[in-house]
């Protein structure tokens, strides 16, 4: 078996240790992390660049009805995959899966661009999905393959910058190609920085050869992890939105969901090599880290979710100036993920980032329930400030000590888990939001509608028809009316947040800080 200790060297200079560890200049350290950074650019990108875009996409493919699944097709695909990569990148090797990710997510980018129909394009966006899950988890631990985890801090920051990136270039980017060229540059764009990875990745990146026999694949595992993964997007995607949450649909998805997650644990106990393993939540690190990042999932895209509408329906904007609204998260998350990496690699130390960062998410999101249809515009880019400091000190650390906390020989199974588990919580954080401002958004105008009298059939009470625009084409008195309603119906959901911060804050107290190692230097044992 394959495995990698931690060593407490006195410590290097960065770029000496990198090389000395890896056997690679830095020059090529680098050139392989730049492969890497703009495959999981493109995959992060995928998950949010059609937003701004859907309503076009839909009118010229006559498909509003499917409209959700454009979205969700993507993410449902990407997360059941990820374990898959995970444990196939430990047991057969992660270039050869890289370059098959990144070839997978280039073909499903080709089928998005030429779609004529809903259904080609969500097809495409399924396949995108099924590539972009690998190359989100194997670009991250073939980053543990090359370099230390010691060195691997600013590193990592750079990831985490990549994230927030994504989280607001992407609707940036829909938005512009909508508007100047067309959506499918959406997925034209993809085809030349894929290729440009794909080379890059074949010239450049040598990771140890696994020899041995056979893997033994854990198929009935990864069939059983899909179900109870695909159950549990799908209830969160269209409970209370598609489907009432009592509806046979919905409850039908619960059933699955539980039925598939008591058969992968009846599996994985018995499968020679399991597809996630169960004595991973034996590992304290893994298992607190892991709770925590599904915590910051729910958190941060529950928070940002609604933002942009929030900032285009009470400030009148357009959805191009709402998303350059969100640069200043962006600006917060890049100061202390890349300056919070590099002090990582500087001193070692991690576990206060990771507690001051899901503290400050907390404070965040006090501030974003004091939001008002009155709260001044300065104010609330500040209060996004704040929320970007904070998950940039803790977003990608998770994945460090994770890494740092398992043999090599599971790191990419462990990283897939981590990794999956942020993005079941990124899809319940979105539906937990959504569901509660949508039935806070349905009392409020219903009261207000009581309150006008013989003047309520002027008040709309569809949550449905509550567009920007729509909003603000209504006469003066009525505009003010939804805004009041709109800011009343958010700003306090975002306070229902902060009681899973805190436990998250209190959990990370608990984390081991294991010294990170200082070589990736493996060893058979």
């Amino acid at each position: 078996m394959t495995t990698s200790r931690t060593t407490n060297e006195p410590a290097v200079p960065p770029s000496a240790e990198s090389t000395n560890a890896s056997g690679m200049s830095k020059k090529r350290v680098n050139l392989i992390f730049a492969a890497l950074m703009v495959a999981m650019l493109l995959s992060a990108l995928d998950q949010t660049i059609l937003g701004t875009a859907l309503p076009t996409i839909v009118g010229e493919l006559d498909g509003v009805n499917h409209m959700l699944w454009v979205a969700t097709a993507y993410i449902l695909a990407s997360t059941i995959v990820m374990p898959v990569y995970g444990k196939l990148g430990d047991l057969m090797g992660r270039k050869p899966l890289f370059v098959i990710a990144l070839s997978i997510f280039v073909f499903g980018s080709i089928l998005g661009g030429f779609a004529n129909s809903m259904e080609w394009l969500i097809a495409g966006r399924a396949v995108q999905g099924l590539g972009g899950g690998g190359l989100m988890i194997l670009s991250q631990a073939i980053i543990a393959d090359v370099i230390p985890a010691r060195d691997r801090g600013k590193y990592m920051g750079f990831i985490g910058a990549v994230f927030g990136l994504s989280s607001v270039a992407g609707p940036l980017l829909g938005g512009l190609f909508t508007d100047v060229l067309s959506w499918r540059f959406a997925f034209w764009i993809n085809v030349p920085l894929g290729i440009a990875a794909i080379v890059l990745a074949v010239l450049l990146i040598k990771l140890p050869k696994f020899s041995g026999d056979r893997p033994k694949i854990d198929v009935a595992g990864m069939i059983t992890l899909a179900l109870a993964a695909s159950g549990l997007v799908l209830t969160a995607s269209w409970g209370g939105t598609e489907f009432d949450w009592n509806s046979p649909t919905i409850i039908g998805l619960i059933v699955i969901t539980v039925l598939a997650a008591v058969a992968f644990v009846l599996i994985e106990r018995r499968s020679a090599e399991p597809v996630m393993p169960l004595t991973l939540f034996t590992n304290r690190n893994f298992v607190l880290t892991t709770a925590a990042g599904l915590a910051i999932g729910i958190a941060m895209f529950g928070a940002i979710g609604y933002m942009p509408t929030f900032l285009q329906i009470v400030n009148s904007v357009n959805a191009t100036v709402s998303g350059f609204m969100l640069l200043p998260m962006l600006g917060g998350l890049l100061i202390t993920a890349i300056g919070g990496g590099f002090l990582v690699s500087k001193t070692g130390r991690y576990k206060w980032m990771l507690i001051t960062g899901a503290l400050v998410v907390a404070a965040a999101l006090v501030l974003f329930s004091t939001m008002r249809s009155d709260t001044p515009l300065p104010l609330i880019l500040t209060y996004l400030t704040i929320l970007g400091l904070g998950l940039g000190l803790c977003m990608q650390v998770l994945v460090l000590v994770v890494q740092n906390s398992v043999p090599h020989s599971m790191v990419g199974t462990a990283t897939a888990g981590n990794n999956f588990f942020r993005e079941i919580g990124a899809s319940l954080g979105s539906a937990i939001v959504g569901s509660l401002f949508v039935a806070r958004l349905t009392e409020q105008l219903t009261a207000s509608a009581a309150s006008l009298g013989g003047g309520a059939g002027a008040l709309p009470t569809d949550t449905n028809s509550l567009t920007p625009a729509a909003i603000n084409a209504l006469p003066p008195e009525i505009h003010q009316i939804i805004v009041d309603a709109y800011s009343t119906a958010l700003s306090p959901v975002y306070l229902y947040l902060v009681p899973l911060m805190l436990i998250a804050a209190v959990l990370l107290c608990f984390v081991k800080e294991i010294p990170l190692a200082t070589t990736v230097v493996q060893s058979e044992a």
